[in-house]
């Protein structure tokens, strides 16, 4: 099975559409995984049955056992995100501060204070009309989204039987998630836009995927709208062996498509073509038929 991610330097160059349409217009038997679990969209595209939901739990919260405590306030004057705080005179953690640093337990004389694990999201998988999907929904305020997407892949490679394409929407950026998506990967497929601060983090997403000795690919969105730029960056990707396999016009049926919640392929367009153009590119250089 060939897993394939599909990540961007930055927000809003069109990764998710490249995603979703490259899902709609696959040729081989295959599984999803929505890896960008602080922004999870990609269900939104296709019709989706619930199969599962699950806890998820990640970074652990301080909590005071009020039974216990003594109300010397030595664990708030220690506590530096100030996650402890005087209600109904008592103390008490506001867990939308607290760091999970652990160093209340430390320096508390009665044990009072302990660190305990917190739903942090939670964990789906999903039916869609185009093969099974693995997602997640990570809460506001919550940390450990690499572990989520660590548990997403998790999910996504346990629906996998009998696909031969495990595609992955990854998270913009270059941090946590995006090493959790891309780490076992056979190749990433990069997103980018004629702008010069993508062409910037396309450069920084580079360096971090060659790291992963994974194949890397391009594919340069509303590539028309800046000719000159796009100019640049396919002479970077040639300077540095990369293939740029698609380039996808600027096309109004785009926000169409995403409006009424559905992939752009499901339409002739401008860009469907270009889409289509882009899978057969990639497809046949990861040898999938």
């Amino acid at each position: 099975m060939i897993r394939l991610a599909i990540v961007s330097g930055k927000g809003g160059t069109g990764k998710t559409m490249v995603a979703a349409a490259l899902a709609d217009i696959s040729t081989v038997p295959q599984v999803l995984a929505d890896c960008d679990v602080d922004a999870a969209n990609l269900e939104l595209l296709f019709d989706t049955r619930r199969l599962t939901t699950e806890e998820f739990r990640g970074l652990e919260v301080a909590r005071i056992d009020l039974e216990q405590c003594r109300d010397c306030g030595i664990c708030a004057d220690h506590c530096r995100f100030g996650a402890i705080v005087r209600r109904n005179d008592a103390w008490e953690v506001d867990p939308l501060h607290c760091e999970g640093c652990g160093v209340c337990t430390y320096v508390c004389p009665t044990g009072s204070a302990r660190m305990e694990q917190r739903v942090c999201g939670e964990i789906y998988t999903s039916v869609t009309d185009r093969g099974n999907l693995a997602h997640a929904r990570l809460f506001p305020g919550s940390g450990n989204s690499g572990l989520l997407v660590s548990e997403v892949r998790k999910r996504a490679t346990g629906l996998a039987d009998g696909a031969d394409l495990l595609l992955a929407d990854g998270p913009p950026g270059i941090g946590c998630p995006l090493i959790a998506t891309i780490s076992g990967v056979d190749a990433v497929l990069i997103v980018t836009e004629p702008g010069v601060s993508a062409l910037h983090d396309l450069e920084r997403l580079v360096t971090v995927c060659r790291r992963f000795d994974v194949q890397i690919f391009v594919a340069i969105n509303r590539f028309d709208l800046a000719e000159d730029i796009c100019k640049r960056i396919e002479d970077y990707c040639e300077k540095e062996g990369i293939v740029v396999a698609g380039k996808i016009p600027f096309d109004s049926s785009v926000v169409d498509a995403v409006r009424n919640g559905r992939p752009v392929t499901r339409s002739d367009s401008a860009a469907t073509d270009a889409l289509r153009a882009l899978r057969d590119n990639l497809f046949s250089e990861l040898g999938l038929r």
